[in-house]
Formats: C-alpha cells, structure tokens, sequence
C-alpha cells in the first residue's frame, strides 16, 4: 500500500528472515530507498515490543487536497464518506478499512477527527489509510451545503433516523455521514440532511461506528445503480 499509495516511502527497516519473501516488493522499490536489515532482537529493541510481522516503513505525507477540490474531482456516481468527531483510532482505521474495500471515492473528515495516518489507525485499516484519498473540513464548515454545492445528497446515519437503511435508494451522488459513538452527529446537522437507521432488535440501539460504516456502505453499493438526475431535498426513499 505505501509503495503504491500516494504517500511516498522514504526508507525500510526490514527483519533478516523477511527478506527472502519481500523480494518481489522490494524489486519495484526505487534504488535511491534504503532498505536496512536487523536481527528479530536488534528490531524487537527499537520498537519497543516484539514485532511480529517484522517490517517498519517511514513515508512521507501527500499534502492534502482541499475539500471542494477532492469533491470536485469525483465521478458523476461518486460515494463519499464523512467523519465527524471519530477520536479513536480503532474506529478511524476501520472507517477507512470498509471505504477502501466497498470502494468509496473519497472521505472528508472533520477538524475534530483524529489522524488517519497514525501508525495505529494504518494498521487497523490494512493500508486503506494510504489508499482511499481523503481531506480534512476547517473548523466551522457548512458539510451540508458543501456537499450539496457539489451534487450530493447528504444521508445520516443515527439510531433516531427517520428512514430504515433497506428502504433508502441510493442517489446518483451520494454522501454517507457519521458521527462518533456516544454523542453521534449534531442535532443541527441531522435537521438538514437526510437520516438513516439501521432497525436492531428490542433493547439495543447503536453499533460501533466502523460496524456502522460497513453495513451501510454494502447497503448503497449493492444497491441499483445511481439515479441520473439531480438529487434534491425531497429524495425519497425505494420501495
């Protein structure tokens, strides 16, 4: 993922015994890349705990696109993902996990959100950090009329919904919202958007957010393909 990825590698530290089944890889890594080698201890010490997988990357940080231009840039049947409040890097590593393997084209985070791009969050996601292009919101953006200034209908996902997931039809530019666990998204923001919930069983009201993400994103991606029209502020949902 960082060799193909956007965010170029700028060296490697490999465990010996890895070498060997690295080759292919390594093949296609530019020659002005170092790539060191230590012994499992000499590895185990820098990092600090027993790595098992035995590989370490430094790579260096794409500059960021800027929001209106990442929307800009999408497909006419594009489906991008925002971020609101996600603070855990668990969940922002599986957010992105899901957005990279339901094919989402883009995800905008708000200035609340923590950074995908910590090392523990890469991991979570399995390289869908690296992958999916994403941009982060000023503090204080309208995402409402963001989106809508680029063709996107906003849908909201949140266990008060107005609308049960299975009968939402997917738009012909389609923006999924999510909130962090506990607070969700704002109350100001559920009122200018279209919202969603995912009906559960007596008692129990609310999924991990990363949980969340995957169910709906296979919702809208399975769904049939994207209306040709313009979305509009009274979208309805299927059947």
């Amino acid at each position: 993922m960082l060799l193909a990825g956007r965010h170029p590698p700028v060296c490697l530290l490999l465990a010996e015994k890895r070498i060997d089944s690295l080759g292919p890889l390594l093949a296609g890594l530019d020659d002005a890349i170092p790539v060191y080698a230590a012994g499992q201890a000499v590895m185990d010490g820098i990092v600090g705990f027993p790595l098992h997988r035995g590989i370490l990357a430094l790579g260096r940080r794409a500059p960021l696109p800027e929001a209106a231009v990442l929307l800009a840039g999408c497909p006419p049947g594009a489906l991008v993902v925002v971020l609101c409040g996600i603070a855990n890097h668990d969940n922002m590593g599986g957010l992105f996990r899901n957005a990279a393997a339901f094919g989402a084209d883009a995800l905008l985070l708000d200035a609340q959100c923590c950074d995908p791009l910590y090392r523990k969050a890469i991991r979570v996601s399995v390289g869908g950090c690296l992958s999916v292009p994403f941009a982060r919101l000023a503090a204080g953006t309208d995402i409402p009329a963001l989106l809508a200034a680029h063709g996107f209908t906003a849908i909201a996902l949140s266990p008060a919904g107005a609308t049960p997931l299975a009968r939402m039809a997917r738009p012909a530019r389609t923006a999924l919202l999510f909130g962090a666990e506990g607070p969700g998204l704002p109350d100001a923001l559920l009122e200018r958007t279209h919202t969603v919930a995912i009906p559960m069983a007596r008692g129990f009201d609310s999924l991990n957010v990363a949980t969340t993400s995957g169910i709906v994103l296979y919702h809208f991606t399975s769904a049939a393909p994207p209306r040709t029209e313009a979305s509009d502020a009274s979208f309805p949902s299927s059947p």
